[in-house]
């Protein structure tokens, strides 16, 4: 079987049975890293999790003048020493999240320069709306095609209100940052609604920050100054918990993933028992287990508190092993069914099925384009006996959907392109075998 480096081979077919301890959220842990340059002295955070994402981004922290401390679960950083408003090229294309520093560089030197965001390539990004963002609040921005890089000009406080035409979960996130040293208060309207956004919303305002929600909206009362009392722990990643849990339930398993939040976590928990899947809160965390016969399911992603976008990938291989036919439909991202193609060579019976829908452009989280042709929906026939196979990871949640396939089948796999992977997962291949699964790393 052909391998190559950067590989898991992958020796499926038996239940995970035991319990994850979770790592803290990507999505938060990207997120208060650069707000913390926001901050006058150090900022320490617990929960950061070991993964290439996180390294990265120290990195260009580190690049920019700023100084880090890492130890185990925890982050040290010192923006104090920042001494460039430009963001590298090389190291700013690989996470998108570099697109954030606009927030804190504009406050340090009335300047920043930062090139086309990168990160996993599951659509075009609405990068518009963080720059139209910008400019309602003051800033001058104008995008150079030779050099590839936004340059943005602040002279004063910003001021001023934006409204997002659909919710962005990271433009939101922006604007907060954004926002905190601004002069009077700013209104957020139409914001995300995600857990993520009001815990890193709770981390400025220990900080000194005056930001509240009041329904959609988000105000933001400006400060003078941020400064950190006492170190903050970010929350668990709710996203880590959906592939484990989806372990436990496609090997005939069962897995325990310790506590999220009923509120991040009941859109997830609901889906399971409404396709027959075994699950209940115990003094641990949440308990998923194989009890029976999966029937199929129709699932719609949607902005918080509705079915996530992070999760359909991994509810899709489940759904192979389910009862009848069952439909997802990707209204987030416009190019999120790579993994489609890698499943069908396991032997998954997956069918693009795209629907006429009356306003497109409305009903579209992305910049729906008339002149383009989009295939956003899919139809999933099962149960049906999966194979094993040699397979190749194309963005981040993918990759956890091809090794769940992987640990589901018997025989050996092989899941090339793992780095990209880690981007998100942080021990991945530790907590698998703790569960009882075989898997090595080549």
């Amino acid at each position: 079987m052909k391998t190559m480096e950067d590989a898991y081979v992958i020796r499926g077919g038996k239940p995970l049975k035991g319990f994850v301890q979770l790592s803290g959220a990507k999505n938060v842990a990207l997120k208060t890293v650069i707000a913390a340059l926001l901050f006058k002295g150090p900022v320490e955070l617990h929960n950061i999790p070991e993964i290439r994402d996180i390294d990265e981004l120290i990195h260009l922290l580190e690049l920019l003048g700023a100084k880090t401390e890492r130890t185990e679960g925890s982050l040290r950083i010192d923006a104090t020493t920042l001494s460039t408003h430009e963001v590298d090229m090389l190291h700013g294309s690989k996470i998108r999240t570099s697109f954030l520093l606009f927030a804190p560089l504009l406050y340090r030197f009335g300047k920043a320069s930062i090139p086309n965001p990168g990160g996993c390539r599951i659509g075009a990004r609405p990068i518009d709306r963080i720059v139209n963002g910008m400019k309602n609040l003051g800033v001058k921005v104008n995008y150079e095609s030779e050099t590839g890089y936004y340059n943005a000009t602040l002279s004063g406080k910003p001021k001023g209100n934006y409204v997002f035409e659909k919710p962005s979960h990271t433009g939101t996130e922006f604007m907060i940052m954004l926002s905190v040293f601004c002069e009077g208060v700013t209104k957020i309207e139409n914001a995300a609604l995600e857990p993520e956004i009001d815990d890193l919303i709770a981390f400025l305002n220990e900080g000194g920050a005056k930001i509240k929600r009041e329904g959609t909206s988000i105000l933001v009362t400006g400060v003078e100054s941020l400064s950190q009392k006492k170190p903050y722990k970010i929350m668990a990643d709710r996203n880590e918990a959906v592939t484990y849990a989806i372990l436990g339930l496609i090997t005939g398993g069962d897995v325990t993933v310790s506590f999220v939040a009923d509120s991040e976590f009941m859109t997830f928990v609901s889906a399971v028992k409404q396709v027959g899947g075994g699950v209940e809160k115990t003094d641990k965390g949440w308990r998923f287990f194989a009890k029976g016969p999966l029937s199929a399911s129709q699932i719609v992603t949607d902005a918080h508190p509705g079915f996530m976008t992070d999760w359909q990938p991994n509810w899709a291989v489940l759904m192979t092993q389910a009862m009848g036919v069952s439909t997802i439909h990707e209204r987030v991202f416009e190019n999120r069914f790579a993994y489609v193609a890698e499943l069908q060579k396991l032997g998954a019976r997956i069918e693009f099925d795209m629907k006429k829908i009356e306003n497109p452009k409305d009903y579209y989280f992305f910049n729906y384009d008339d002149k383009k042709e989009y295939k956003q929906a899919i139809k999933i026939f099962g149960p049906q006996k999966l194979h094993n196979g040699v397979l190749t990871v194309s963005d981040l949640r993918a990759g956890a959907t091809l090794a769940i396939a992987a640990l589901l089948t018997q025989g050996e796999s092989v899941v090339n392109g793992v780095s990209i992977m880690e981007r998100g997962y942080e021990k991945f291949i530790e907590k698998v075998i703790n569960l009882g699964g075989d898997i090595k790393r080549l």
